[in-house]
């Protein structure tokens, strides 16, 4: 193990994965201030990394991977802001008894992360899954109204986006083969703080996944709209005529990835709500911000703090799993996120 605490503090070094991007840097900044000299940036340019005092690292790479820890000496945990192919990067770490915080939001990568759960446990490590906005934010809001109802039937999570926030190219690309996925539920009319009754689309993020494994809910729907409504409009209107689905292809999803990443049309806010109903009960949960890249930094860095100076239970755990987690959304009130707890008005009928 190398994650003896002397005072509180982590003896070992903090490798962050990707640690000078969208989402990255926001971590590198704030565990760099709370854990002074023990964050090492990682990521594939090594110009620009040995520039801030970090490592060359791909995740691509899982021998090259082996090489940087080597090089960074006694790693207590590692930050993974950028998705690896598959699970063998979580894999060495764990092995090592190094704890490991993902951003990820695949749900096949997560579940192949989840199923080192025994390997974690031999080498006395935790790894903490589903951190970030959604999944993450949006897992602890849904545990929260399952809990408010106790236990929900179903849980239906909404998500608006601020589509003229500058995104990381994983994310974006993520969002491209989202679009290109087929969908059975249908779109939901859901007020939002601060936004109004906005129409919501079906679209496949991990939490609805997870969730009923996690909270036993039998059905979950997570749905997606952006800040703008004629973009949200005619983005969905073109994934109903199925013009969307040639972006399975990998040229074509270059190409749709480029293109988005320059489309700027409306604010960086936010705003995800959870709906938990159980016959005639309904509880219903909102949070909003500014910055989603931001803000998904900004909880795997409190993630981060929370894993190195308290009491984790070995294994691999998604956030809404681990109850010292559970306040994540009131640490981040000084940081601009709004907690609406009460007096949430419900959908409006119809689409």
């Amino acid at each position: 193990m190398t994650t003896v605490k002397r005072d509180g503090i982590p003896a070992g070094r903090i490798l962050v994965v990707g640690g000078y991007g969208a989402v990255g840097a926001v971590v590198t900044a704030a565990l760099a201030e709370w854990f002074p000299g023990l964050v090492v940036p990682g990521g594939r340019d090594e110009a620009r990394v040995r520039r801030l005092g970090g490592v060359r690292v791909d995740v691509a790479d899982a021998e090259g991977f082996a090489h940087a820890l080597d090089e960074c000496g006694d790693v207590s945990v590692v930050v993974l802001c950028v998705e690896p192919p598959d699970a063998g990067i979580a894999r060495i770490c764990l092995e090592r008894g190094i704890h490991l915080v993902d951003v990820g939001a695949t749900p096949r990568l997560l579940d192949a992360v989840a199923d080192l759960h025994d390997v974690a446990v031999a080498a006395g490590a935790s790894a903490v899954l589903s951190v970030g906005v959604a999944p993450g934010l949006t897992n602890l809001l849904a545990r929260r109204a399952h809990e408010a109802v106790g236990g929900a039937e179903r849980l239906d999570l909404t998500l608006l986006l601020g589509s003229g926030e500058q995104h990381g190219g994983d994310a974006v690309r993520w969002t491209v083969e989202g679009l290109a996925e087929p969908v059975t539920a249908r779109p939901r009319r859901t007020a939002l703080p601060g936004y109004g009754t906005r129409t919501a689309h079906p679209f496949p993020f991990s939490d609805q996944h997870t969730l009923p494994r996690t909270l036993g809910v039998p059905e979950v729907t997570t749905r997606l709209c952006l800040d703008s409504r004629p973009l949200t409009a005619a983005l969905f209107a073109a994934r109903r005529a199925g013009l969307l689905g040639v972006a399975r292809r990998p040229g074509v999803r270059r190409l749709l990835t480029g293109a988005f990443r320059r489309v700027h049309l409306g604010g960086d806010g936010f705003a995800i709500r959870a709906d938990a109903r159980s016959g005639d009960r309904h509880a219903a949960l909102a949070l909003t911000g500014r910055g989603q890249s931001r803000v998904t930094g900004l909880v795997a860095a409190y993630v981060t703090r929370e894993l190195l100076t308290a009491t984790s239970p070995t294994g691999v755990h998604h956030i809404e799993q681990l109850p010292d987690l559970s306040g994540v959304p009131e640490m981040l009130a000084g940081h601009g996120v709004v907690l609406h707890a009460s007096g949430l008005p419900d959908r409006s009928p119809g689409r």
